[in-house]
């Protein structure tokens, strides 16, 4: 008896042990992605004090996706105009991947996983015209691609760097439904829970998604605060001109 008490209280011990590393594990991971989500901030910063605008969403060819304008802030001149530097070479690697996620196994072999996200829309919607995010005045048309971003957002036309979101966890998503891998961060766009997203989001970062704002500050807020909170100071770090923007809501 005195025996399987021992076996007892040894498999509860490992068991506690075994949950303690789990967590100081997944910790350790959302401390590594808060770095690079750091990182990308200093990259936007920069083009940003270069430009003084805001990198666009998607920018006329031959550029793309606001990924390849901050990629472009990293490597020589000559490399860029020679195409020395493809996709596949950097994309999702270093920087640009997060240490706690992977691209689903059932995920098209013909769409890329995005790690990280850019607060491009605010509160915006696909079909308003304006945008209230940071990828540029107009609503960028994802399907025929008719319509561009342009003008870029002014450095000046963001009311409250520090608490304007920029650049974080590939997440979109609206009351807790999430789609995750995806190059913009947003509160209603993707809400469909795309082949389980929404489970893999809340498991990534223990709940949390790393995002880093305007001005160059990191936070790790949750996800219950990002997509399902609507006090005026969660909405309102979503939009440049710092207004919650309630009108945005679903009735």
């Amino acid at each position: 008896m005195e025996v399987l008490v021992v076996i007892a209280i040894i498999a509860i011990l490992a068991t506690l042990l075994m949950t303690g590393l789990a967590q100081a594990k997944a910790k350790a991971l959302r401390t590594q992605c808060a770095n690079n989500v750091r990182q990308l901030g200093i990259g936007l910063q920069a083009y940003v004090a270069e430009n003084n605008v805001y990198p666009l969403l998607v920018e006329e060819l031959p550029g793309g996706p606001w990924m390849f304008t901050l990629r472009q802030t990293e490597v020589p001149a000559s490399m860029i105009a020679n195409r020395h530097i493809f996709f596949d070479q950097w994309w999702g690697q270093g920087v640009w991947r997060c240490p706690s996620a992977s691209k689903p196994s059932d995920w098209s072999t013909n769409d890329s996983y995005f790690f990280y996200g850019y607060n491009c829309y605010g509160l915006s919607l696909l079909s308003d015209t304006n945008s209230l995010g940071l990828g540029g005045h107009h609503i960028w048309d994802f399907h025929g691609q008719s319509r561009s971003p342009a003008p870029a957002i002014n450095e000046a036309e963001v009311t409250s760097p520090v608490d304007m979101m920029a650049l974080a966890d590939g997440f979109t998503g609206n009351n807790g439904i999430i789609r995750d891998g995806t190059m913009v961060f947003g509160r209603h766009l993707g809400i469909q829970d795309h082949l389980g997203g929404s489970k893999r989001s809340y498991a990534r970062h223990q709940g949390r998604a790393n995002v880093v704002f305007c001005d160059g500050h990191v936070e790790s807020p949750t996800l219950n605060f990002l997509f399902v909170d609507t006090s005026d100071e969660a909405l309102s770090r979503w939009n440049r001109d710092h207004q919650p923007h309630r009108e945005k809501l679903a009735p």
